[in-house]
């Protein structure tokens, strides 16, 4: 919406409430089953939790028909939707150009928006690969493909690379961007091999960029304001007859004078 519909009004505050709502709705109702069906028996000399499936006798029915929803509602899915809306947006800031506008500042602004979609394309990738061995291991213990052997090994393994994806997130900021990069040193400055001498430049550039342009806004301002007068009281001295009428404006701003 930010991209490639930058015009059109964002979600309210209630339609965005309503979303966070369905999210958590649809969250607890897939893994409600996993909560209802858990039970806890004594197995090869120990007390362990598992899960009783109903429909154990027609072939696991519906353990099978759960595990493939998930893979496809959770992980599929999701993967397929955030792959269109990238393709989307990629297409739009590397092949669309606003008609005219050959100015720095849209330059810069287009290559940022590029340095976003790029990290936010890594940590989607990140996410694909840490938990798809996770998705294809419950496929295939449910297709009774699953080596006995090694299976609290293999399982403790594949769940760490999926619980692991949420930590690879500040790491892939802090390497693909430069002011997630310097506020982290900032925070982190105390320590001896970390300067943070760069948080302060950028935040003074950050507000001369701002006082840039509220003073670029008040100019504007003023000049259509005073174009507006002049063109106003010329009119007024030619209905009149009053060609040597000569009119003198003083407009201050910030300290300044400007004199038409």
């Amino acid at each position: 919406m930010a991209i490639i519909h930058p015009l059109k009004p964002r979600l309210s505050a209630t339609a965005t409430k309503i979303v966070i709502c369905v999210i958590w709705g649809f969250s607890f109702c897939m893994a409600f089953p996993l909560g209802y069906y858990a039970d806890v028996g004594y197995m090869q000399g120990r007390d362990v939790c598992y899960l009783d499936w109903p429909g154990y006798e027609l072939n696991r029915k519906y353990e099978k028909m759960y595990q493939v929803s998930v893979f496809c509602l959770i992980y599929v899915l999701p993967l397929l939707v955030i792959g269109c809306a990238y393709t989307f947006i990629g297409m739009t800031l590397w092949a669309s150009e606003i008609p005219g506008d050959s100015s720095d500042r849209y330059h810069e602004q287009v290559v940022a928006k590029r340095k976003v979609v790029k990290m936010m394309i890594v940590v989607v990738c990140t996410f694909a690969i840490c938990w798809l061995p996770y998705h294809i291991y419950f496929l295939l213990q449910t297709l009774s493909y699953t080596n006995q052997k090694f299976y609290q090994q293999l399982y403790l393994a594949i769940m760490w690379l999926a619980m692991s994806s949420t930590m690879y997130n500040p790491i892939i900021y802090c390497c693909l961007n430069d002011r997630f990069r310097i506020g982290f040193k900032h925070v982190f400055r105390w320590c001896p091999f970390i300067p943070a001498g760069e948080y302060e430049g950028l935040e003074m550039k950050s507000t001369r960029y701002l006082q840039t342009q509220s003073s670029m806004y008040k100019i504007s301002r003023i000049e259509t304001t005073v174009s507006s007068v002049l063109s106003a009281n010329d009119e007024e001295a030619e209905e009149n007859g009053k060609s040597n009428k000569r009119l003198s404006l003083d407009l201050t701003s910030n300290g300044s004078s400007r004199s038409v």
